[in-house]
């Protein structure tokens, strides 16, 4: 059996310089891991913490995973989860609101804390140089995975801020607006800000009237509710998980913020938890032949939390009349699975239209809040 290309797991201290250059290279606007080595340890302290806890309902956790290549021990990318976003500090958003007795059609943004509480997918990244197939989905799908395994760690619902609009030089066309009524400063400095900085001071920074979109250049107003070009397959990825825009975006560059109810997400409805059943390398699972089994690519995870292990595998085989995964017993060394003991699985190669047209184009970067 071939060995694992990837796999998903907490991050690990020794992993500090490897995030450090992930923040570094997604650029101004990826305000969960910002560029700034003593907040990323800290950040890295607290995700080791959270995994460890014993919870009976959602706190201040944080779920950090990196994708980590088998074969050389190189960290291909990020992706977590916030508990209870907006507990510790507050998760503020616009809402788009019709601007009362306008007949031009334009917006009122009212700066709101509409999502305290629920919890916030984040932290999506793949480094450019580790593009290859099943990547992305890797990184989307395993943290809903995660969440069905541990409904109780989690809110009923979840959002995802996106990413908005800006350009390689990292100018926002919304933030480029915005400053003139808030200090000036630039959008890299901003959303640096947004992930260090005290409630008290982006209280102080922001204007606390509600802003009309009849004031802002026809650039501003395009990019609310948009995302950056790189965080397309990202945003259509979660779209296909049921996830929608309800009218929320972000105070700096205006990206939406997209939700679903946990119960509701494609890929936890659709996971099995099931018995582990290990084989030896050399011998074909029993229906591995059989044309419903062949080269079925499965994303499958152990059902820790603090040595939570998780990969996408065409290796093993679905018995469903026994309940049974049959995993090579390679595999299940690499993922901590045991004969007998329990696993969860999501099929990928059945995923419908909608979330196969979001992988069509595997070159480009994934990323997103």
């Amino acid at each position: 059996m071939r060995g694992l290309a990837m796999i998903i797991r907490p991050i690990q201290h020794n992993d500090l310089q490897a995030l450090h250059e992930i923040a570094r290279e997604s650029g101004p606007g990826f305000t969960s891991l910002v560029d700034d080595r003593d907040y990323l340890e800290k950040k890295v302290r607290h995700a080791i913490d959270s995994f460890q806890r014993e919870l009976h309902r959602p706190g201040d956790e944080h779920y950090l995973f990196v994708l980590e290549d088998e074969a050389t021990g190189d960290i291909m990318g990020t992706t977590g989860i916030e508990a209870s976003a907006g507990d510790d500090r507050p998760l503020c958003h616009f809402r788009r609101e019709a601007e009362p007795a306008s007949r031009s059609g334009s917006e009122r943004l009212t700066r709101c804390t509409h999502y305290t509480g629920c919890t916030e997918i984040c932290s999506l990244y793949l480094r450019p140089r580790y593009r290859r197939a099943n990547a992305g989905k890797l990184l989307s799908k395993v943290r809903f995975l995660f969440m069905a395994q541990n409904p109780h760690r989690f809110s009923a619902t979840i959002i995802a801020e996106m990413r908005g609009v800006s350009d390689a030089s990292g100018q926002s066309p919304f933030w480029n607006w915005l400053k003139t009524r808030s200090g000036h400063l630039d959008f890299a400095t901003v959303t640096r800000l947004a992930g260090t900085a005290t409630p008290e001071m982006l209280d102080a920074l922001l204007p606390a009237e509600p802003l009309s979109t009849a004031t802002m250049p026809t650039e501003a107003i395009r990019a609310i509710g948009q995302v950056h070009e790189q965080t397309r397959p990202a945003l259509k990825m979660l779209e296909a998980e049921g996830f929608r825009h309800r009218g929320f975006v972000d105070l700096f560059d205006a990206g939406p913020t997209v939700e679903a109810k946990l119960n509701e997400i494609t890929s936890s409805r659709h996971s099995t938890r099931c018995r582990v059943q290990i084989i030896d390398d050399s011998m074909p699972a029993i229906t591995r032949n059989h044309p419903g089994n062949r080269d079925n690519v499965m994303l499958i995870a152990n059902t820790a939390v603090s040595d939570f292990r998780a990969t996408v595998t065409t290796a093993a085989a679905w018995l469903p009349h026994h309940n049974l995964l049959s995993v090579p017993e390679s595999l299940a060394r690499q993922l901590g699975l045991s004969d007998g003991g329990m696993t969860c699985f999501l099929p990928l190669a059945t995923t419908g239209k909608a979330e196969a047209n979001a992988h069509t184009n595997s070159s480009e970067v994934l990323y997103a809040h």
